[in-house]
């Protein structure tokens, strides 16, 4: 991670130590990182209809609670996944897992009849409506990675949303759209609503709202550390997301465009 002149920015719209003191920011990295990667916390949308977010805290045994997440969005993309069974509680890796939303790659030892060659998403049979096992939703979960850069912190936190909370991802980058504001030109507010499908599965939603403009200034300097942390954001493994299958598809009703 370089420096790329981030600037000092003066009594700042969220604090961020990256954006407060770059210079000293960059010495502790490179003193504490040298031949390290970034370490980016997992957070999950909980199961259940849970409202609450468990995100990590100073003992990992023991994850703070907390309702509302607020942060600035440094990057966002599309993943998919493919697991053949049902969730057992193990941690298994997907049998066939796309990093674009748009190529797969199976794994070398995949239970699957393309094993370690890749397939367009858009034409698997996997990835269309109705392949899931409910005959509803599709059998590939369609996902997407929100990193979210919280104040006081360094590195963003990866927030994996499953297939029924993008439409209200959508929506508010929309909404961000339409105003000209850059994703990263904006505190983002994110928070959970229960939620029911047709087959009576209770679950999360996360919901999205703006929490305030940041200066032009700052701005600027979010671009920059985001184009600093972006191969490192974009080069997370799919196992980070195992937990999704637990998460419930959008039914056909509820289809994602």
């Amino acid at each position: 991670m370089e420096n790329n002149n981030l600037p000092v920015i003066s009594n700042p719209t969220i604090s961020l130590p990256a954006l407060e003191n770059p210079q000293e920011v960059m010495e502790i990295l490179e003193e504490n990182m040298e031949g390290f990667a970034p370490n980016f916390q997992h957070v999950k949308i909980p199961s259940g209809g849970a409202l609450a977010f468990e995100v990590p805290g100073d003992d990992p045994e023991e994850p703070d609670s907390v309702k509302e997440l607020e942060g600035v969005i440094l990057d966002h993309y599309p993943v998919n996944a493919y697991w053949p069974a049902q969730y057992s509680g193990e941690n298994n890796p997907p049998a066939c897992s796309s990093m674009d939303g748009k190529i797969g790659q199976a794994a070398e030892d995949a239970p699957v009849d393309w094993a370690g060659s890749k397939r367009d998403c858009a034409t698997c049979p996997f990835n269309q409506w109705g392949s899931a096992a409910d005959g509803r939703g599709k059998a590939c979960k369609n996902m997407h990675r929100v990193y979210l850069l919280r104040e006081g912190e360094i590195f963003p936190i990866l927030l994996t949303l499953p297939p029924t909370s993008i439409p209200h991802f959508k929506t508010y980058i929309v909404r961000l759209s339409n105003k000209l504001k850059r994703y990263y030109g904006v505190v983002t507010k994110i928070k959970l609503k229960k939620a029911q499908n047709k087959g009576g599965i209770t679950y999360s939603e996360a919901v999205f709202g703006k929490a305030a403009d940041l200066t032009p200034e700052e701005v600027k300097a979010m671009k920059v550390l985001s184009t600093q942390l972006k191969s490192a954001m974009r080069d997370v493994a799919i196992e980070a997301d195992v937990e999704q299958q637990t998460q419930p598809n959008a039914s056909d009703e509820e289809e994602i465009m």
